[in-house]
């Protein structure tokens, strides 16, 4: 970079810096210590993993994700004038919807560590697509600036290099170097490995038909050819798929003698739902959710559904929403606009529950029957913008000048 490049604060993109991938950081250290291979793909096909990605992700990108404009009175408005609301609410690109959008992303966080999107912008300073990306295919770059440059390689092989302001980046979790995500999968590298050892025992047992290994005994020496014979005609049975093929018949004194133990006695399957649990407490998704119901109870069922929301769903959609408003929105935007989760829905809980709330947001003054009747996607009505206020109540000042209505006489 010359001198008047550095005086004028200038990005260069021919700049040679090492590129910091955390693909390349995934390829060492892959292996746990039980000798099971473990990488995103293969550790995020386990069952329980699967459905704890696609809860979180389906889950985020199914809740509304609005920009919205600060009102002068302190409230908000949201601001479907501007072009980023049409990307966030309805379409980034030309084929993707929100939701693809959104839920790619996630998946990517959750998986990689790292979730990337191209931007584009238009003459005014506003952005007007937004493309996700294969996590695998970017490298990203810190420059002298201290800003970061993002490399992306496409499927015939070409590169293209984009700067700060051209990318949206999300990170699960910052590593040292401050500019890369870690991946939940590789933190706890050594949890999939013990889940997919478990798997791929019980995939041999099956392939066995569940048959243990063993000997047959003898009570005497016997010769070459005959102990051949009999491992052979013990083999056919075995091996035979016919609906007897478990019934042996051993004479001449012989006896089989298992050398393995059963799944009952290494307690494999209580084994394999711990596992599931530590699976489950890794992206902090509460088991019922996912399925795992053997504690389960009508009361927790719906408390870890909450639980849910508030302990893995809001910290998320914080992380996404504080990386969107610094990527998507200039610093002078920043000062009127935001991006934020609608997480309201889901905590809003049965009919029961919802009308109860309302009804004592109504009578207490704080809520209007139009803002009510929003909440539950019904039209606004003539009216329905009044606050009540109870009769026997009036604040401090009137009841000190004799003029309140609750005054005693």
């Amino acid at each position: 970079m010359s001198w008047l490049s550095r005086i004028l604060g200038r990005e260069q993109r021919a700049d040679t810096i090492t590129p910091s991938d955390p693909y390349l950081a995934e390829w060492f250290g892959m292996n746990g210590t039980i000798g099971a291979y473990v990488d995103p793909q293969r550790a995020s096909g386990l069952a329980t993993a699967g459905a704890c990605i696609a809860l979180v992700s389906q889950s985020l990108a199914s809740v509304p994700l609005n920009l919205y404009r600060r009102s002068a009175n302190g409230g908000r408005e949201r601001a479907t004038d501007h072009p980023l609301y049409t990307v966030l609410h309805d379409a980034p690109n030309g084929v993707m919807t929100a939701f693809e959008a959104r839920e790619m992303l996630i998946a990517s966080l959750l998986v990689s560590g790292n979730a990337y999107a191209a931007l584009e912008w238009n003459g005014r300073g506003q952005v007007i697509g937004l493309t996700p990306l294969d996590p695998g295919t970017v490298a990203v770059e810190r420059l002298e600036s201290g800003r970061l440059r993002y490399r992306v390689t496409n499927r015939a092989g070409g590169i293209r290099v984009y700067l700060q302001d051209e990318m949206l980046h999300l990170r699960h979790r910052l590593a040292r170097d401050g500019v890369m995500g870690l991946s939940p999968i590789q933190l706890a590298r050594e949890t999939f490995n013990l889940a997919l050892t478990q798997q791929e025992t019980a995939a041999g047992l099956a392939a066995k038909g569940n048959r243990p290994s063993g000997a047959l005994v003898f009570p005497n020496a016997i010769g070459g050819e005959k102990k051949e014979s009999a491992l052979s005609a013990l083999a056919a049975k075995i091996n035979a798929n016919t609906a007897t093929s478990n019934v042996l018949v051993l004479d001449a004194g012989a006896e089989w003698k298992s050398f393995s133990m059963t799944a009952k006695d290494a307690e494999f399957l209580e084994s394999r739902k711990l596992t599931n649990l530590d699976i489950c407490r890794i992206w902090g998704v509460p088991p019922t959710v996912v399925g795992i119901l053997d504690h389960g109870t009508y009361s927790n069922v719906e408390m870890e559904s909450r639980a849910l929301v508030v302990r893995c769903l809001a910290p998320m959609a914080r992380r996404v929403e504080q990386a969107m408003n610094m990527a998507l929105l200039p610093a002078g935007s920043r000062q009127t606009l935001f991006v934020e989760h609608d997480l309201a829905g889901l905590l809003r809980g049965d009919m029961k529950a919802r009308y109860e709330g309302y009804r004592i947001g109504r009578e207490w003054g704080w809520l209007s029957s139009n803002e009510i009747r929003g909440w539950e996607n019904m039209p606004e009505i003539e009216g329905g913008n009044e606050y009540l206020s109870p009769l026997n109540m009036t604040t401090a000042a009137e009841r000190n000048t004799g003029t309140g209505t609750g005054e005693a006489e």
